[in-house]
């Protein structure tokens, strides 16, 4: 048991006099916390004034207090005033934020002191305005810079440690376009839009810092800075050489300069001494980088085989080696190439007529030319009223009698008139009044010209109308005159094809009378007795030429052959329908008379009127030794007795016939089955072709 509490005891000692030391020194910092006290740490804005109370301590009576002695507060800005700490100087936050005090509170009756340790933090104030490290930048920025790449970084500082926010201006609205900001609160300066050099080369650019918002309220306290940027926009070697003069045009960003060629003449056989004048004006080029400009240098490409020209390389003038001896016109291209970059060239065209020699310029026939006009677009005339014909003519051109077609007429210095194949016209309304003028001749191939006056003497309308002319009113008579003439033509030509129409109708029948004929001579040659037919075209005849419509007695149309006769007939068509053909003697009464209860004959003497009956009947007067066989006989009807011709002659009518003139016949129709038997006939349907007829089909 002795020998346990041995080994316990030097540890319970240790312990019990650590805790008796802390609960000592804890009673003596109450107790020292019972005399004075104050917070571990005050904030206190800077740019105070001298004498500003930083802090009031709280102390026991017959407490005192004082700073610690230094070292322990180096450049203390703090007096102490009894219990308050007071601000001895001005403090600035941007030099010194922060600062600690150490006070010792002692107490007078038992002389026992007491510290405290006191953290003084600096509030900061915006008193100070942002500031760039320059006042000018200058930067070069290359013209082929893409859109967004960064042209520099140009940001200001600020004590204040506050937050900043930018604003780029310039010169003028063009730059602003070229480069903007990257933010409002990021001065990164960037290219905006392509930049051109040849549009504008330097930019001046005023670059604002801000420590409050662009827009702050109201009584909020803003400083600001401004800078100046200088951009110099560089010139890159990316265009040819252009030859002048040119036009530009912007394509999608890119400048081309369009050269039209140059144009000038030789003369054929002629050597060209010193360099060949060419239109518009010389041939060079520049460097389509005004910036660079590149040394050019010129060569023909193609054309001058032969070589009959010579260019110069560094010029670009043309000259002649020898005469060109053909007629035809010259192309010739040249090469326009930079020296150090050859890469970078340009083509033109050079034409060179070659014109012939000539030795006598044009020359006017007159040397002064007098004329009168009344109005716009009128021809002038001249004193003898005959239109005023200016020419000029070349010797040059004997086998033309001198007429030179490269020959161009103008009025000199002035539009109002214009000469057009040698005629004199006023393109202009003026006022009355006489003028006077030169016109000038030129030769377009060899620039020769010969110049003439022209007096032109301006009169109203209606002043000038030349004797025997016609005026408005007569212009105006003619043209009723030819519009009577027209309409009374138009009208016979109508007529004319009414008749002709006519005519055709009267062609058509005659042709059918024709045909009719030929059937009637084919039937009687064989050894058929009867024949059986239709009569179309006399019915409702209103032609007085058509067949059976010229005779006396009905307008009867003899035709068949000698071999027929009217007896033959008569007996064939009142034979049975299941008889054979028979004599007449062969036949009784009785048998005829039940023939034609059974059968109504087609072939008759008299003309049967019952209705729904049609039949062929003949006259009974035919004479047996005529030479027509069949004389069809047409109704006699009043309507066509009315229309026929009574005083067309019977020679008349023969003659028709022989020349088978227009005329209407019947349509026959033949049943080559049983053309013998002469038993009967059957009505068909009327024909399509006649409008007039009613048309009868026949059949055995």
């Amino acid at each position: 048991m002795d020998g346990v509490m041995d080994g316990i005891h030097p540890h319970f000692t240790v312990r019990t006099s650590v805790s008796f030391l802390l609960l000592i020194l804890l009673q003596s910092s109450t107790e020292a916390q019972n005399i004075c006290s104050a917070p571990s740490t005050v904030e206190f804005k800077e740019n105070n004034n001298v004498g500003d109370v930083v802090l009031t301590i709280t102390v026991q009576p017959g407490v005192t207090l004082m700073f610690k002695p230094a070292p322990a507060n180096p450049d203390n800005p703090f007096t102490l005033n009894g219990n308050q700490m007071i601000a001895a100087k001005v403090l600035d936050y941007e030099t010194t934020n922060r600062y600690i005090t150490d006070i010792i509170c002692t107490e007078i009756a038992t002389g026992r002191p007491f510290s405290l340790s006191i953290i003084v933090r600096l509030v900061n104030v915006n008193d100070n305005a942002p500031v760039f490290d320059q006042n000018l930048y200058n930067v070069n920025v290359n013209e082929m810079s893409p859109v967004g790449t960064t042209v520099g970084q140009y940001a200001a500082t600020d004590l204040d440690q506050s937050q900043l926010y930018y604003k780029l201006e310039s010169d003028s609205v063009e730059a602003e376009n070229y480069f903007a900001l990257k933010s409002e609160t990021d001065p990164d300066i960037l290219v905006r839009t392509p930049l051109d050099y040849d549009e504008v080369k330097n930019v001046r650019l005023v670059l604002y810092a801000q420590d409050t918002p662009l827009a702050p309220a109201e009584g909020r306290p803003s400083f600001t800075a401004t800078t100046t940027i200088m951009v110099t926009i560089l010139d890159v070697d990316n265009r040819p050489p252009w030859f002048q003069p040119c036009d530009l045009h912007n394509t999608g960003g890119a400048v081309i300069c369009m050269s039209a060629g140059y144009t000038g003449s030789v003369i054929l056989g002629d050597k060209e001494t010193g360099v060949l004048p060419l239109k518009p004006g010389p041939l060079y080029a520049v460097d389509g980088d005004s910036g660079i400009n590149e040394e050019i240098t010129y060569s023909f490409l193609s054309g001058n085989e032969g070589r009959p020209f010579e260019i110069n390389p560094n010029t670009g003038n043309i000259t002649m080696l020898k005469a060109v001896n053909v007629s035809e016109t010259i192309s010739l291209t040249v090469l326009a190439a930079q020296k150090r970059n050859s890469y970078q060239f340009a083509t033109t065209s050079v034409t060179l007529d070659v014109k012939v020699k000539t030795n006598h310029p044009p020359k006017f026939q007159k040397l002064s030319y007098e004329g009168v006009v009344s109005s716009v677009g009128t021809m002038v005339m001249d004193l003898k009223d005959e239109p005023l014909f200016i020419i000029a003519l070349d010797e040059d051109y004997n086998a033309t009698e001198g007429l030179n077609p490269n020959i161009n007429y103008n009025i000199k210095r002035s539009s109002d008139f214009a000469i057009i194949d040698g005629y004199l016209f006023m393109t202009k309304d003026l006022p009355e009044g006489t003028l006077s003028l030169q016109v000038v001749a030129e030769d377009t191939s060899t620039k020769e010209s010969d110049t003439a006056n022209l007096t032109v003497e301006v009169k109203s309308d209606g002043a000038i109308i030349p004797p025997g002319g016609y005026g408005p009113v007569d212009m105006a008579a003619l043209g009723v005159t030819l519009g009577v003439l027209l309409f009374i033509c138009l009208v016979v030509i109508g007529l004319l094809v009414h008749r002709i129409q006519r005519w055709k109708t009267d062609c058509r029948k005659i042709s059918e009378a024709s045909m009719f004929q030929r059937s009637l001579s084919q039937a009687s040659g064989g050894n058929k007795d009867g024949i059986q037919y239709t009569n179309e075209a006399f019915h409702k005849d209103e032609d007085g030429r058509s067949t059976g419509s010229d005779s006396q007695d009905g307008g009867s149309v003899m035709a068949g052959k000698e071999t027929l006769y009217e007896n033959d007939l008569l007996r064939k068509s009142s034979l049975p329908l299941n008889s054979p053909q028979h004599d007449d003697a062969s036949l009784t009464g009785s048998d005829k008379t039940d023939s034609e209860k059974d059968v109504k004959p087609i072939l008759t003497k008299e003309r049967r009127m019952e209705e729904g009956y049609k039949s062929v009947w003949f006259k009974e007067d035919i004479d047996p030794d005529a030479k027509e066989e069949v004389v069809i006989i047409p109704d006699s009807r009043e309507d066509d007795s009315e229309e026929e011709d009574e005083e067309q002659s019977s020679s008349d009518r023969e003659e028709d016939e022989d020349d088978n003139l227009p005329i209407k016949t019947p349509k026959v129709v033949f049943a080559d089955a049983e053309l013998d038997s002469g038993l009967g006939v059957k009505m068909g349907d009327p024909a399509e072709d006649s409008e007039d007829d009613e048309a009868l089909n026949v059949e055995l």
